[in-house]
């Protein structure tokens, strides 16, 4: 080799040294991410990640590697005839520093950048939330997202009805059984009116997708009018359900909601959703776009009161609306979000625009969650 060869070597092994030096002066979090087992923290405590910081991350890492790449090629053609033992030791360790290097430098890189871009707009998201109590949790974990409020008792309005609806899915009574509507199932509380007139005939099964799709009033009190027992017994029972299913802030007086008297926590209803999702039936009732009914010489439509349903951009499995002035406009649902199935609550939110922006806040932040423990892991798998 000759001696100018030899001194290029000397030099590249000097440069790609220093990467490797720069490399180990990552950020005190990168050194502490060694040191400690990797633990997820709370999500709403954690500092989020901009989804251009991933981008960068990949490009810084992909040009570094690029660049390790032919430091290693041109280390190994260099080397091909050395013609001492020193040149050959002083080409393997320019090939051994570029693949360091890069590796560690794509690390840094990865960790520097996530460092560098936190996102606190997705923090602020959930500091405009409407809602005066909100609970968001992973259905499958239980880990607590974001919450507000959530232990605060309130009316819950036709949120009641998915109580309702599931006392109605495990009794398993027939659903093409026939029911109707009576002067018993007008609204004694705030005289509210409804297109199913008494003397209506319908199926308890077509009562039960009004009741949970539109919240229909008066097909939520036939329901429960007509379950054996009568009204007293079901009432009884929807409070036997609540304590079962550990909503011990949830007091019910009748299936409707209208009664400011049935009551709950943000907390205790995500129980109830996490329950009543297991019934498919349920699902497929508060999910439903639209659904008619024969009502004498007429058909009626009605249509889902959740318009998100019919968004496609969302994966709603399971959801129910509800509003009673004292109540505010409140929401639950359970949905597809990152890859994790999320039970959302809001209660008493300011109107029906507010509920909706305040899940599509809340689904901006779980997402950017998601994103950030992305961010996290292949920080952890490069360093490793």
């Amino acid at each position: 080799m000759t001696h100018g060869k030899l001194q290029w070597l000397r030099r590249a092994t000097a440069a790609l040294s220093l990467g490797v030096t720069l490399s180990l002066m990552a950020p005190p979090s990168l050194m502490a991410a060694g040191a400690h087992a990797r633990k997820k923290p709370v999500a709403a405590q954690k500092v989020k990640i901009k989804a251009q910081a991933v981008s960068k991350a990949r490009v810084v890492s992909a040009r570094v590697k690029r660049s390790a790449a032919k430091a290693v090629v041109q280390a190994k053609a260099s080397a091909d005839h050395p013609r001492s033992g020193k040149a050959r030791r002083a080409a393997a360790i320019a090939a051994k520093s570029a693949v360091a290097g890069g590796a560690a430098l794509a690390t840094a890189s990865a960790v520097n950048a996530a460092e560098r871009k936190p996102d606190v707009s997705a923090a602020d998201e959930l500091s405009k939330l409407s809602a005066n109590a909100v609970f968001v949790m992973d259905q499958n974990s239980r880990e607590v997202l974001v919450s507000k409020n959530d232990k605060v008792v309130m009316p819950i309005a036709s949120l009641t009805k998915l109580m309702t609806g599931l006392l109605m899915a495990d009794a398993r009574l027939p659903l093409d059984e026939e029911i109707s509507i009576t002067e018993d199932d007008l609204d004694i509380y705030k005289g509210t009116g409804s297109r199913l007139s008494v003397g209506t005939r319908l199926t308890r099964g077509e009562a039960m997708h009004l009741a949970l799709m539109s919240s229909e009033n008066r097909a939520a009190h036939a329901l429960g009018r007509t379950y054996p027992g009568g009204i007293a017994n079901f009432v009884r029972l929807m409070n036997a359900k609540a304590a079962e299913l550990g909503m011990h802030d949830t007091h019910y007086v009748e299936p409707t909601g209208l009664s400011v008297e049935n009551r709950s926590s943000a907390r205790d209803l995500a129980l109830l959703v996490a329950a009543a999702y297991q019934r498919p039936l349920l699902r497929e009732f508060t999910t439903s776009q639209g659904y008619s009914v024969e009502s004498g010489r007429r058909v009626l439509q009605y249509h889902n009161s959740n318009r998100l349903t019919a968004d496609p951009t969302w994966d709603i499995g399971l959801q129910k609306t509800g509003y009673i002035s004292e109540a505010g406009r409140c929401m639950v649902m359970s949905a597809r979000l990152a890859g994790r199935q999320v039970i959302m609550v809001f209660l008493d939110a300011a109107d029906k625009s507010a509920r909706i922006g305040d899940a599509q806040r809340v689904r901006r932040y779980v997402e950017s969650v998601a994103s950030a423990d992305a961010i996290e892991r292949l920080a952890w798998r490069n360093k490793g």
